[in-house]
């Protein structure tokens, strides 16, 4: 706190697990806030962050990931989290294959937004996302087809 460093950024707080520790990230953000941190973000994915050589998305992994943050920021004071960045990983590190091109990630992006924006999912929301793509059949739990 003394060294000016919590007025100048913003700690960011990564994890892309389906079964994240709410609790502990709960406790994260509150030590930001006594080292005299204001403001914490959060980052989740969309797609990525699930296997190097993944070639199709999981999408229920990612929103079980997205369902988990929006626990950590209904248990967090109303004022301390400024947002929460949706990262698309590309690829694990620069000798590494690609992993999931963006094509197959759509209907992942559209259920993770959807779901931060309405503070949760429903079976609503699973229609909405497939009126709005022009899907018949919007699968979270295995590969899309």
């Amino acid at each position: 706190a003394e060294s000016g460093v919590p007025q100048l950024v913003q700690p960011m707080i990564w994890d892309y697990a389906a079964d994240l520790d709410v609790e502990g990230k709960v406790h994260l953000i509150e030590k930001y806030r006594r080292c005299g941190f204001s403001k914490v973000w959060c980052a989740s994915a969309f797609k990525g962050a699930t296997g190097v050589n993944q070639s199709l998305t999981l999408i229920g992994h990612h929103l079980k990931n997205h369902l988990q943050w929006l626990k950590v920021a209904s248990s967090s004071p109303p004022d301390v989290l400024e947002g929460i960045a949706l990262t698309g990983w590309q690829r694990y590190d620069h000798f590494s294959v690609l992993c999931e091109l963006l094509p197959v990630a759509i209907p992942s992006v559209a259920v993770c937004l959807q779901a931060l924006k309405n503070g949760g999912y429903s079976e609503e929301i699973k229609e909405n996302v497939e009126k709005l793509l022009g899907m018949s059949n919007l699968e979270t739990d295995t590969f899309m087809r």
